[in-house]
């Protein structure tokens, strides 16, 4: 049996919008650029054809696969508790034993890891390493150079502006 992928309800939502716009927009799209071809005439020697036939089947894999993400997600919703350990959706706090940088990373599903927009993924290594941790823990993430240690200083719901 597949592992339900876990996601927070934001996560959940954009795959469902992206689902959307793949079946009702592009789709239509990709419908369209195969009745422009066809009308080329022969098919065996119809460039615009074998295109558009390779972009649908592309699309339908890319929908196959987000309806299948949706259908096997678990949903991790933010209870409004105070928060006590680190889990999808919170934005953990962390410094590297050792200095005094400090770092905020929002944890979330896969889909929705965006490095840029530091949000990772659970499952990456300092995802899983940081799950259920507390504020004061220190967890140990295997690197290619080693391992390094990270220290938990907050948890929060959004990650703080600096001032």
């Amino acid at each position: 049996m597949e592992k339900k992928r876990r996601m927070s309800r934001e996560g959940y939502e954009n795959l469902k919008h992206q689902l959307d716009h793949l079946i009702n927009v592009e789709r239509v799209d990709v419908a369209q650029k195969l009745k422009e071809a066809r009308s080329y005439g022969d098919l065996s020697e119809n460039a615009e054809y074998d295109e558009a036939k390779n972009e649908q089947a592309v699309l339908e894999a890319k929908i196959a696969e987000t309806q299948y993400i949706l259908d096997n997600a678990e949903i991790v919703e933010d209870t409004g508790e105070d928060l006590e350990e680190i889990d999808i959706g919170v934005v953990m706090t962390i410094r590297k034993v050792g200095t005094e940088k400090k770092e905020q990373l929002k944890i979330v599903g896969t889909n929705e890891a965006n490095f840029l927009e530091h949000k990772i993924s659970d499952e990456s290594p300092i995802g899983r390493a940081a799950m259920r941790k507390k504020v004061g823990d220190i967890f140990i993430v295997e690197a290619p150079s080693g391992q390094i240690e990270y220290e938990v200083m907050e948890i929060a719901r959004e990650i703080q502006k600096e001032a």
